[in-house]
């Protein structure tokens, strides 16, 4: 059964992702001249993303849902508490896949679907018409700048990874708005469409500063379905048709054995004090909201900030358990 793995949670790159099979007919998309992109280079857009996806464990349950969603391309809805890994997990599939930076959209309730798409400099252009009215593709581009989902929806030959942090802070109607992009795979952007018929081809910035994209007739349209990691924290419900479209992965609260191996990862070897904290940790945890990276915050600063003692430490890490779990508001 694992033959059938692109992606495996053993967190080595690999070159997996070419053995991804054609899609099915109904998510195939457009066969537009591939943008480059750099496969092990962050662009300068998160340095700390190979930690981050180092970190992660992923269990059989994600690993599937994950090469469910790269087979079938729809975006991975991935619910649970605060802490268990959501936004983790679109690093360790961009990293071990070899797939660049992750393209990453924190969505709040003031997020709108062209905020995502694009950006215009529409005064910049207008002061430079002024003077020189810009002629080429690369002049006219210079005043775009797509966004990480309009990055995503560029013509690569590979899939990006893009990360919908926390989409259920947004508006009601976002989430049908992406779904109109995730199934035609392709925008428009309306300031370009307009002057198509005197300059054909626009080059325009991703955001992550890669090689441009280029743009025909105000179009961007993808060539390779992006892996999306939409995350929620179940503070809403989404409508029928965007679950639909989605497939969903659910992320349990992280047992004894889970929480020894993400210390491990982040702070090395699980130390007999480390041991009483994350039982300590999940103790809490029954009793109110506790994240993981709390836990690693106790453990970090119990060794550090404390003397050498056991009783030391203890005492600090307890204080560090109590601060956080309080309600500040």
């Amino acid at each position: 059964m694992s033959d059938w793995l692109i992606y495996r949670g053993g967190g080595e790159p690999h070159d997996g992702i070419t053995d991804l099979p054609e899609p099915p007919p109904w998510r195939v998309f457009y066969p537009d001249e591939p943008t480059p992109f750099d496969r092990d280079h962050d662009y300068g857009l998160s340095a700390r993303w190979p930690l981050r996806a180092a970190a992660y464990q992923a269990d059989r349950q994600a690993v599937e849902m994950v090469n469910t969603a790269l087979y079938l391309r729809r975006p991975l809805l991935v619910t649970g508490d605060p802490g268990v890994g959501k936004s983790s997990l679109a690093y360790a599939v961009a990293h071990e896949l070899r797939l660049g930076p992750v393209l990453r959209w924190p969505v709040t309730s003031r997020s709108t679907l062209k905020e995502g798409l694009y950006r215009y400099d529409a005064i910049g252009r207008l002061e430079k018409a002024d003077s020189a009215p810009a002629t080429t593709s690369v002049e006219v581009g210079r005043y775009f700048r797509l966004g990480p989902l309009g990055t995503a929806m560029a013509p690569y030959a590979l899939p990006r990874v893009l990360l919908v942090d926390e989409i259920d802070k947004s508006d009601i109607d976002l989430p049908n708005d992406l779904l109109d992009v995730f199934e035609e795979g392709a925008f428009e952007i309306p300031e370009l469409s307009r002057v198509a018929d005197t300059l054909a081809e626009a080059e325009v910035r991703p955001v992550d500063d890669g090689a441009r994209v280029t743009v025909r007739s105000g179009l961007v349209r993808c060539r390779a379905f992006p892996f999306v990691v939409l995350t929620s924290n179940g503070e809403r419900d989404f409508p029928p048709a965007f679950l639909r479209r989605c497939v969903r992965l659910h992320l349990p609260a992280p047992d004894t054995d889970r929480l020894r191996a993400i210390v491990h990862a982040h702070l090395g070897d699980v130390t007999e004090h480390a041991e009483r904290l994350i039982a300590l940790f999940l103790d809490r945890r029954n009793k109110g909201e506790l994240a993981t990276d709390q836990l690693l915050q106790a453990i970090y600063l119990a060794r550090h900030a404390a003397g050498a003692t056991a009783a030391d430490q203890g005492q600090v890490a307890e204080l560090v358990l109590q601060y956080l779990n309080q309600d500040h508001r």
